[in-house]
């Protein structure tokens, strides 16, 4: 539990499973007078991913290089953000000599930008990279948003970006349940919290200022209007997050029953039975599905878990060759 930090400057960072709602809750966040939540960016874990080419950072010229990889390349997307590029860069040469500086620095800018003094960041991905976040910025809140498996999958089947198939889906919001599970009972009340989307569209407010009150923050009634943030903080090119332009919608809670069909319910609900259950799932009674079906639902999980657990162990490599801290100065003032 870190207590070395003031609640009210803690970067805010929100996971979870892919179209879970967690673009709706960013501009949720992104209302609020003090909180800049920036468009999902490619910066953050690439970044961390190849730390070691960045060289050692207190070489102005390393840092050089480095801000320079986050603000000049399409990749990263920073151009999305609408901040100067050169500036930005200037600050991040200029900045204290570890990773999570630099990236703190791009992310700080943005909230400047909105006349904000917290910041943070919003990607689905974080939920199987919480390590590597709590490494960059060891002071930092999550906030993790839950949705019904059955609705995550069969949204994701009709995401023009998903090739992966109906398999995969369910793996995924299998894997970053257990997951972020494990993180919640080590990380504790202060630095973890958890709502369902489901709960959060249907009475905003109540979900809303409880996350306040986990977040130090006071709860303000214009975050009930994530429409108006829509504009400015969602790509146009993101066609298939045009409904956080609209009014709450409660109509896509439940959808999974004429979305999926009755096989892919089957295998939902063996495989993900207990983990809706423990989150307030109502199971439809479905029989038991056909067992080549599971065999290649376990085989597909065992990929990604496998892939999983050498992503940590090559970090942990990874690690003795680091040439300086990587974590974010604190308090973070940069």
């Amino acid at each position: 539990m870190v207590t070395s930090v003031s609640p009210s400057v803690r970067p805010v960072f929100v996971l979870g499973c892919p179209r879970s709602g967690t673009t709706l809750l960013q501009l949720m966040l992104h209302a609020h007078p003090r909180i800049a939540l920036p468009p999902e960016t490619r910066f953050v874990l690439p970044a961390y991913e190849r730390r070691l080419g960045f060289g050692d950072l207190r070489d102005p010229d390393n840092r050089a290089g480095l801000a320079y990889w986050i603000t000049g390349r399409e990749e990263t997307r920073f151009h999305e953000l609408g901040l100067d590029a050169g500036t930005v860069a200037r600050r991040i040469e200029g900045g204290p000599p570890t990773l999570g500086s630099a990236l703190g620095i791009a992310l700080k800018a943005y909230a400047e930008s909105h006349g904000k003094v917290r910041w943070g960041d919003k990607r689905p991905a974080y939920a199987l990279h919480v390590e590597e976040i709590l490494r960059l910025f060891p002071d930092a809140q999550f906030v993790h948003l839950v949705r019904d498996g059955r609705d995550c999958v069969a949204s994701l089947l009709g995401m023009p970006w998903w090739h992966r198939g109906f398999h995969e889906a369910v793996a995924t919001w299998a894997q970053v349940m257990d997951v972020t599970r494990r993180y919640a009972h080590r990380l504790g009340p202060d630095s973890w919290h958890e709502l369902r989307f489901e709960d959060l569209v249907a009475d905003p407010e109540p979900q809303l200022r409880a996350l306040c009150g986990y977040l130090g923050e006071e709860y303000v009634p214009e975050m009930t209007e994530p429409s108006r943030m829509a504009h400015r903080a969602v790509p146009a090119r993101k066609t298939w997050h045009r409904r956080t332009h609209g009014a709450l919608d409660t109509s896509r809670a439940g959808s999974w029953q004429q979305r999926l069909t009755p096989d892919q319910i089957r295998l939902c609900e063996a495989v993900l039975g207990e983990r809706l259950a423990r989150n307030g799932y109502a199971l439809s009674g479905a029989v038991r599905p056909d067992p080549a079906e599971l065999l290649r639902y376990r085989r597909v999980s065992a990929l990604r878990r496998a892939a999983h657990t050498k992503r940590r162990l090559l970090d942990r490599l990874a690690r003795v060759r680091e040439p300086g801290p990587v974590s974010a100065a604190r308090p973070f003032s940069a």
